[in-house]
């Protein structure tokens, strides 16, 4: 059997001629290099990583629908530009309804190609879990935050508040973590490792750091990890 194949050069070519001819016309034209090069190449991906995304924890989910589509919302968008230029896989918790909760993300852009677990802009009964979790039990979230093979490999990103959050103590010992907006560990990484042979390992291993946040995340939305 020949040896699977995912992301190439040829994805980031088509990538980056997309950005320069964002349109409906030129991307009709060039449909197949996007079905072939983007794609399938992402589809095959989230087929073979499902196994270890299930070593990983058996409550996140690798399908078909993990591949953002291609087409923006451009509705309420000053730029009606039709395409995404970058490639978004989004592996979800299985009792996840949108995007607003703790997964793994993989993100593939020319010149911009990182990882991300944990949860971005969450809705504002989550983020209050997740700030009420962490004042309940601050030295379970300094275990997971500041584990040493989570910060090696992701730093922590997102927005934050600039003053306490309502209803919580401003003199807080953990008062920046509880600014916080998102809680999301973020891997740059780079377009060789996007194109490797072995990408689903490579995913898995990073991913794998991230274990102690993701755990902690999902403790504090009671759902299981």
């Amino acid at each position: 059997m020949a040896e699977r194949t995912y992301f190439t050069r040829a994805t980031f070519a088509f990538l980056n001629d997309l950005k320069a001819n964002n349109d409906r016309d030129w991307f009709a034209a060039n449909k197949s290099r996007y079905e072939e090069h983007v794609k399938a190449a992402a589809l095959r991906l989230i087929e073979d990583f499902g196994p270890h995304l299930h070593e990983l924890s058996p409550h996140f989910q690798a399908t078909p629908r993990s591949l953002f589509r291609i087409h923006r919302d451009v509705r309420f968008s000053k730029d009606k530009s039709p395409y995404k230029t970058a490639i978004g896989v989004h592996f979800r918790h299985e009792h996840a309804k949108d995007a607003h909760a703790p997964g793994y993300y993989f993100h593939v852009a020319p010149g911009d190609v990182f990882l991300g677990c944990g949860i971005w802009h969450p809705p504002s009964d989550a983020l209050r879990a997740i700030r009420e979790r962490i004042v309940e039990d601050g030295a379970e979230w300094k275990r997971a935050s500041r584990d040493r093979k989570l910060n090696d490999t992701f730093h922590l990103a997102g927005d934050s508040l600039k003053r306490a959050p309502k209803g919580f103590d401003a003199e807080h010992p953990l008062i920046e973590d509880l600014r916080r907006k998102d809680f999301i560990g973020v891997h740059e990484t780079t377009q060789t490792f996007a194109t490797a042979r072995d990408l689903p390992e490579g995913l898995a291993e990073r991913f794998r750091a991230g274990t102690p946040l993701m755990r902690f995340l999902c403790g504090a939305l009671a759902v299981p990890f």
